[in-house]
């Protein structure tokens, strides 16, 4: 079947592939309609050695670096992203979700603290939120191991909440799927109904004419019988 015979197809079955591709916009309308368009917002923050470590560097804490900062950003990170954190954070005003990790290819402890909702001023609150409880949770980490103040690990924001941009790419792929899907199963509909069309009861053969594809044993057995009594005096 090419491409001239489908498009014959689909205009005698017009009155299938009409309603099918009107249910399938009204479906698309509704899924974009239900499910919201979500904002991200991204900041990135560093830790500092202490002030204490700090010191043969004239106070500067970006000349001093160690292995160790690295790693205490992913525990944190992780802390971060704990079920305990979540609640906390819930508790405190954040809405929608959040993650917090180390960031891309970074050259040391940098994390990446990203907030999504569906809401961008509350996205943009949330994501000074993570940030204050981030450095709150890093102090509480040391205090408890009875570290001294000026020996702590810091946190310094680099990049700061950023405006709330659209995350459209999920959206986009559920539209696409219903309307796809629907084109689909209407096309499907109208080559069924085509099909069972075409494939009726072939008709009688005429009396002493050549049987028609497909014929039974019973309308040959009648093609006889019409054909002899014809054939009496």
């Amino acid at each position: 079947m090419d491409l001239a015979e489908i498009g014959r197809v689909m205009r005698r079955r017009w009155y299938i592939l009409l309603p099918g591709l009107l249910l399938t916009a009204v479906l698309t309308a509704g899924v974009h309609l239900l499910i919201p368009v979500e904002y991200q917002s991204q900041s990135t923050v560093t830790l500092l050695n202490s002030s204490k470590a700090t010191v043969a560097f004239d106070g500067n804490p970006f000349l001093s670096t160690q292995a160790s900062l690295t790693g205490m950003a992913d525990g944190l990170a992780r802390n971060l992203n704990s079920d305990g954190a979540k609640a906390d954070l819930k508790a405190l005003g954040l809405t929608g979700t959040h993650e917090v990790k180390i960031a891309d290819n970074a050259q040391g402890p940098f994390m990446w603290l990203t907030v999504t909702g569906t809401d961008p001023a509350a996205v943009l609150t949330s994501g000074g939120l993570l940030s204050g409880y981030a450095e709150k949770r890093l102090k509480e980490f040391q205090s408890q191991q009875s570290v001294t103040p000026e020996a702590m690990i810091r946190m310094a924001v680099i990049v700061p909440p950023q405006k709330p941009e659209p995350q459209t790419k999920t959206r986009l792929q559920y539209l696409i799927m219903v309307g796809a899907l629907g084109f689909v199963l209407s096309l499907v509909a109208v080559f069924y109904v085509e099909a069972r069309r075409r494939g009726g009861h072939p008709a009688p053969p005429a009396p002493g004419g050549p049987a028609a594809p497909g014929a039974t044993d019973e309308t040959m057995a009648l093609r006889t019988v019409s054909a002899g009594a014809g054939g009496a005096p």
